[in-house]
C-alpha cells in the first residue's frame, strides 16, 4: 500500500534517459506517464485491464516510481515536496 503522504504531494522530478530532469505538477506527471504508456507493447499485466491510459497513469503514480520502456530505457519519476507539511 502507497503512502497516504504521497496523494498530498503536488510535483514530481521526471528523469528520462538522456535528457535533464524535469519538474512537473501532478496532473503534468499523469498527461506524461500516459505519454509513455504509449510506447509500451504489449502493456504490463496489472495495467491492461484498466479502461484508459489515464487510469493507468494513475495506477503507476500511485504504486511505482519507474517504468522501462524497452530494454535497457527505464523511465522514472519521484514526489517531492516544495513546502514542508502543513504550510
Amino acid at each position: 500500500m502507497s503512502d497516504p503522504l504521497i496523494r498530498e504531494l503536488d510535483h514530481y522530478v521526471v528523469l528520462e534517459p538522456g535528457l535533464p530532469q524535469k519538474l512537473l505538477s501532478a496532473a503534468d506527471t499523469l498527461a506524461w506517464l500516459a505519454q509513455q504508456l504509449t510506447r509500451l507493447e504489449p502493456l504490463p499485466p496489472d495495467l491492461r485491464d484498466l479502461p484508459d491510459a489515464e487510469a493507468r497513469a494513475q495506477r503507476l503514480l500511485e504504486t511505482a516510481c519507474e517504468l522501462e520502456l524497452e530494454p535497457g530505457v527505464v523511465v522514472q519519476w519521484f514526489a517531492i515536496r516544495l513546502e514542508p507539511p502543513g504550510a
